[in-house]
């Protein structure tokens, strides 16, 4: 099982990469295609209702500070339903797994490597995955606290490449969303940043030194998260216009193309390509323990290690089927992924919380209560 500890600086920076995730690349064209000139208010909208959903989280970790998510629902629900609302999430965990790695498969052979095949991208990825999850939760965030500082450098820097081309023009007018649409694709943000936070549950507090702070980290990590995410998605409305932002699959490579100083300095795309990379390898390391250490604690075995290469070899399989065309891709994205997130991460907390309230004084008498 997992012994170490991470500092609450590493549990920082495994948030502000969990959040950002695949946002950078993909929300933009989600929320204009929606909202239209008006996605960055939808993008801050959406960071402020994912913080709702970050406090329910800290607020249920509060009542079991020694155990995971996996452990915190067999105790309030018991064994048996504990286990089938823990066994749904573990499903969720590996078909979020599976589904980016497609992503990051069919992003590479589409463009950066149209002569690879897909399978091998797939299997690439999957190995780098598993061979982080094997070494442990430490290894990850040891890894994390050293790249952040490269991912926020190269972050600023293409953000200050492309501020001499910014069109303000291409923001009017402002404020023509309806509510209905605005909310929804707010929403749509918040499940991918802040509802799927869930699964950070599996690492904090149980694994996490300093948890006060690590509590208040939970919400500056997702903050920061957000606001790159605000940023990205403002540059590319403000530089490509709405309009082809929406028309475009991965819109934040597509601004880092039209990158160009003194013709000196141009076609940099690669570098965002490397943001994006790096977000994804986070978050798809963090769904894959979540998904082995989790089924090892709901099975009782000691070492979850022994779950990566079957769970793995599982998901190098469905990456290949689980996007038959890229039109399925994004309305996976923008639709499917809510209603499942919104079950695991919303209705479930709810209904532990209503549980609890209901048996309180009795949980209150069990040792690894707080």
């Amino acid at each position: 099982m997992q012994n170490g500890k991470i500092s609450s600086f590493q549990f920082l920076v495994l948030v502000i990469f969990f959040t950002v995730g695949t946002s950078i690349l993909l929300i933009p064209a989600i929320l204009t295609s929606q909202v239209k000139q008006d996605a960055w208010i939808a993008a801050i909208v959406g960071l402020l209702i994912g913080l709702l959903f970050i406090w329910l989280f800290t607020f249920i970790a509060s009542w079991f500070p020694k155990l995971t998510y996996i452990q915190i629902n067999e105790k309030v629900f018991g064994k048996i339903f504990g286990k089938m609302i823990s066994i749904i999430v573990i499903l969720v965990a590996i078909i979020y797994t599976t589904v980016l790695i497609s992503y990051s498969g069919i992003f590479l052979i589409t463009q950066l490597y149209p002569k690879t095949p897909l399978v091998f991208l797939n299997l690439l990825m999957v190995l780098i995955m598993v061979m982080a999850v094997r070494l442990g939760l430490e290894t990850i965030a040891r890894t994390a606290e050293i790249l952040i500082f490269v991912f926020l450098f190269l972050f600023i820097f293409l953000a200050v490449s492309i501020s001499p081309q910014i069109n303000t023009e291409n923001l009017e007018p402002f404020f023509q969303a309806n509510i209905n649409p605005l909310f929804k694709s707010s929403l749509g943000l918040a499940v991918v940043t802040s509802v799927n936070s869930i699964f950070l549950l599996l690492i904090f507090p149980a694994y996490v030194k300093e948890v006060e702070k690590a509590r208040k980290y939970f919400f500056v990590g997702n903050i920061i998260g957000g606001i790159v995410i605000v940023v990205i998605t403002l540059l590319c409305i403000i530089i490509l216009g709405s309009s082809t932002t929406a028309r475009q699959i991965y819109p934040s490579y597509t601004l880092a193309k039209v990158i160009n100083i003194g013709d000196f300095i141009t076609r940099i795309e690669s570098l965002m390509a490397s943001l994006w990379i790096m977000g994804l390898f986070f978050k798809v390391s963090i769904y894959f323990y979540a998904a082995t250490f989790g089924l090892s604690q709901i099975l009782n075995m000691k070492d979850y290690r022994l779950l990566t290469y079957p769970l793995g070899l599982i998901i190098i399989v469905l990456s290949g089927i689980i996007f038959p065309n890229i039109d399925y891709q994004e309305t996976f994205t923008s639709e499917t992924t809510v209603s499942i997130s919104l079950v695991i991460g919303l209705f479930f907390p709810l209904l532990l919380v209503a549980i609890y309230m209901i048996r309180k004084k009795k949980l209150k008498k069990d040792p690894d209560h707080s």
